[in-house]
């Protein structure tokens, strides 16, 4: 690439859990003969997913090509942040050949194309693609996609019930900013499943889409990388919920980080987890946690009451204390409650 060329970048969306720290670890590793540098930017103060990356850096994806955001969500902090980390990645020896950028699981990622029109980096750089992650068996179950007709059934009889809620717009921009859609997890939804998020995809999308099926993260970087989309000049063809407000926020949404000590057994925590989402409400649970007698780190991803977890790295002198952040709506955080029940 000569630096006449445009850069370009490829923006992971897609909901909590949906998938995307693993498929961009799967892009490391398989990076198609391309040098790589990744933009992670996380909901809350402490870079999980950025810990997670950096622990599998490789040569094509040195951990100096990894940066962390996680002073909010990236289009909203343009200026401060967005810009410099670009302009940084692109001042790199050896320079990368392609940026990957992991939003929040809570992010609109129309403004953020709209960022690209910052004219320090307009002229140098270039959306190649919005690759859109959803997890097949939610899909499936119809959190993201209400059916309309019974809502409005629902409120005749109570004028408080509303059924677009802030989770199922960001679905929704998701899927209406992507050029490709990436159906995670399909061994648990089944095939049944898989056909039903199918059709929800296909009814939210404002445009056919290609939908390929991806399990762990594996996916031929030839798929979707390189596709020369130049996203930010198809604005007009990416409809949002959000058009023609000027900045939006996620108060709606809120975040806390729980230090946990050492524990005799992972299942113990996968029970507070559960609890926790039964309990509280709680989206998404994502850290690192220490075991007793295990030299290596315990990785936990939790959507809901679905908690996975593995070992992912040796902790190499590292205090061993795990930070898990926990997300849920603003008016279902109760730190309180939330510790007493992870420390409990």
């Amino acid at each position: 690439m000569t630096t006449l060329e445009k850069l370009p970048v490829t923006v992971v969306t897609g909901f909590l859990g949906s998938g995307k720290t693993t498929l961009i670890r799967h892009l490391m590793q398989n990076p198609g003969g391309r040098r790589l540098a990744v933009v992670v930017n996380e909901f809350g103060d402490v870079g999980v997913d950025g810990e997670i990356l950096k622990g599998c850096a490789i040569p094509d994806c040195p951990e100096e090509n990894i940066m962390e955001l996680a002073n909010g969500c990236i289009c909203c902090t343009v200026a401060d942040d967005f810009i410099p980390t670009i302009e940084a990645l692109m001042a790199l020896e050896p320079r990368p050949d392609h940026i990957l950028i992991e939003t929040s699981g809570l992010a609109l990622p129309k403004p953020l194309l709209k960022a690209f029109d910052w004219p320090d980096i307009k002229s140098r750089i270039t959306v190649d693609g919005v690759i859109a992650l959803a997890d097949a068996e939610a899909v499936a179950a119809g959190r993201f996609a209400p059916d309309v007709a019974r809502v409005d059934a629902q409120r005749m009889a109570d004028d408080s019930i509303d059924h677009e809620t802030p989770l199922s717009e960001v679905f929704e921009d998701q899927i209406s900013c992507a050029d490709i859609i990436l159906l995670t997890k399909p061994d648990l939804a089944g095939a049944e499943g898989v056909a039903k998020a199918r059709a929800v995809i296909a009814a939210e999308a404002p445009r056919s889409l290609p939908v390929i099926e991806v399990a762990e993260g594996a996916v031929d970087p030839r798929v979707i990388l390189g596709l020369e989309a130049a996203a930010e000049d198809d604005l007009d063809g990416r409809p949002s919920h959000h058009d023609g407000v000027p900045e939006h926020d996620h108060e709606d949404f809120d975040s806390i980080v729980v230090e946990v000590p050492e524990l005799a057994d992972p299942a113990e925590l996968v029970a507070k987890i559960e609890r926790l989402a039964k309990e509280q409400n709680i989206l998404r649970v994502k850290g690192y946690a220490a075991v007793s007698g295990k030299p290596m780190r315990l990785l936990v991803q939790a959507v809901g009451a679905r908690v996975r977890h593995q070992y992912d790295r040796m902790w190499n002198g590292d205090a061993r204390v795990g930070k898990l952040v926990v997300i849920a709506e603003h008016d279902d955080i109760a730190p309180a409650k939330i510790h007493e029940v992870l420390l409990g």
